[in-house]
């Protein structure tokens, strides 16, 4: 796997460690109208999967969009991608927004199908990566305009720590912070 996506799934996998189906629907709690660890989760999953349609619409055309990002969409670009910051407040648009579900899953379960995810997309990359090359924006995102494979990449992991922060911090003030696991 490519080691961006890598380094995002396993950041993801820390994140969730241990959690069972009940803490998995933890909210920050001085903010109970904020999406639970689920729900963030299934945000990520509902940006991966949209991800896939655009990266597979490109590949089974075989040709790259003809879009130019805009002005505003090249300052997000550089602002997400060059700078690491991802804006704060934003609401998430309608496709990617998790609908209510009463099915609980655990952090083990999040993971994996976070997992499957990201191995799909690593091959989709590395399809686009073959047929358009690193440069050539490709597919177009809906905020920030067409990207190359390494932005989308990047702007994966940057979503994704901007949204583990999020996990990290409701697991803290729920007193239920990830153990830290050395490997030798």
């Amino acid at each position: 796997m490519n080691t961006t996506l890598h380094r995002l799934q396993r950041e993801i996998a820390f994140s969730l460690d241990g959690l069972d189906a009940a803490q998995t629907q933890l909210q920050p709690p001085a903010r109970p109208h904020k999406w639970t660890i689920q729900q963030i989760m299934e945000h990520l999953l509902l940006s991966y999967s949209g991800t896939e349609m655009a990266l597979n619409a490109r590949l089974t055309k075989r040709t790259p969009t003809r879009a130019k990002p805009s002005v505003p969409q090249h300052m997000a670009q550089y602002t997400l991608i060059h700078l690491g910051y991802f804006p704060h407040g934003r609401k998430a648009p309608p496709l990617v927004t998790p609908a209510v579900t009463d099915r609980q899953l655990c952090g083990e379960e999040l993971t994996n199908a976070a997992a499957e995810h990201l191995a799909h997309l690593d091959q989709l990359c590395a399809e686009a990566e073959e047929i358009f090359g690193t440069t050539c924006r490709f597919a177009s995102h809906m905020a920030l305009g067409p990207l190359n494979v390494n932005q989308w990449r990047k702007f994966q992991l940057i979503h994704g720590e901007h949204h583990l922060k999020q996990i990290l911090a409701i697991r803290k003030a729920h007193n239920l912070s990830p153990i830290e696991r050395t490997t030798h």
